[in-house]
């Protein structure tokens, strides 16, 4: 089945693409504006929402609680500090044979996954030991 969509839905699919990074919707919304490309901060969360459930963008949610998307290309998986927010990118990615097992015995379509782990990097380890 062909998903149509919106023309909002278009400019921040392309965007993301060419962005080559995640971005927050008040990014998206920001980044837009600045293309002279009038655009309602609701209007983006709607398209991003319909986008999300089409599988074509990937959301990633911070400990702070803000969401970034992004188009989704390769599965990406990270490693998190709880204190300064920093985000180390893995390359590996240790649950591919899971994702097609699972899709292969429930039949459910997958679009991505993530994998994040959640702790201290080293810079803030070391501030601690210092305190």
């Amino acid at each position: 089945m062909k998903t149509h969509r919106t023309r909002n839905q278009d400019r921040i699919l392309n965007l993301l693409k060419t962005l080559g990074r995640a971005a927050s919707a008040q990014d998206i919304y920001v980044e837009l504006r600045n293309q002279e490309q009038s655009v309602g901060l609701a209007t983006v969360y709607r398209a991003l929402e319909a986008l999300k459930l089409e599988g074509v963008i990937q959301v990633r949610t911070l400990p702070s609680g803000e969401s970034l998307y992004s188009s989704v290309q390769e599965d990406r998986h990270h490693l998190t500090c709880l204190q300064c927010g920093k985000s180390i990118t893995i390359n590996e990615c240790p649950v591919h044979d899971l994702e097609t097992e699972l899709n292969h015995s429930y039949q459910f379509k997958i679009y991505y996954h993530t994998l994040e782990f959640f702790g201290l990097c080293t810079q803030c380890q070391m501030a601690q030991a210092i305190e």
